[in-house]
């Protein structure tokens, strides 16, 4: 593979760096209920749009970021990203065709997977939050969907990221 040909990686780098900025400011505790799963949302774009330079090692280096900076047990998002890239490079070409609104349905799933997974090792440590707590996330994530994808779409236009 020749990897001259790729273009625009700063781009793909600035908006993982954005949406881990997103992810860490802090709310107000009612507002902190119904944040997106910005980083997961960003991965799962990625993935679809360009899945030979974004895979399973970038969804978990981003997920052991996000490990750190959530001050998480280490690998638990690293585990549940990791999983969140492999199934949509698997379902990349389906995904890219579908409407904007069954793709919105998809990332839905996709977090609501990765919301289950941190619940489920959160619950082997013993520190359960709550399934209802732990899944407001994904369905905040399936409305911004479409605002997270139009812009990227733009941005991996504008700036010809390959």
């Amino acid at each position: 593979m020749n990897t001259g040909k790729h273009r625009g990686g700063w781009l793909i780098l600035f908006s993982f760096v954005l949406a881990l900025a997103l992810t860490i400011v802090p709310l107000p505790a009612m507002l902190e209920l119904f944040r997106p799963e910005w980083l997961a949302m960003v991965l799962i774009y990625w993935c679809m749009a360009v899945p030979t330079r974004v895979g399973v090692s970038i969804g978990w280096l981003v997920g052991l970021m996000l490990d750190v900076s959530r001050d998480a047990l280490l690998g638990q998002y690293a585990l549940a990203f990791a999983l969140i890239a492999f199934l949509t490079l698997h379902l990349h070409q389906r995904l890219r065709v579908f409407p904007i609104w069954q793709q919105a349905l998809s990332v839905g799933l996709l977090v609501t997977l990765e919301c289950l997974i941190v619940l489920w090792i959160k619950g082997l440590t013993g520190q359960s939050p709550g399934i209802w707590k732990m899944l407001v996330p994904a369905f905040s994530s399936l409305l911004f969907w479409p605002v997270i994808y139009l812009l990227l779409r733009y941005m991996r236009r504008a700036y010809q990221v390959s």
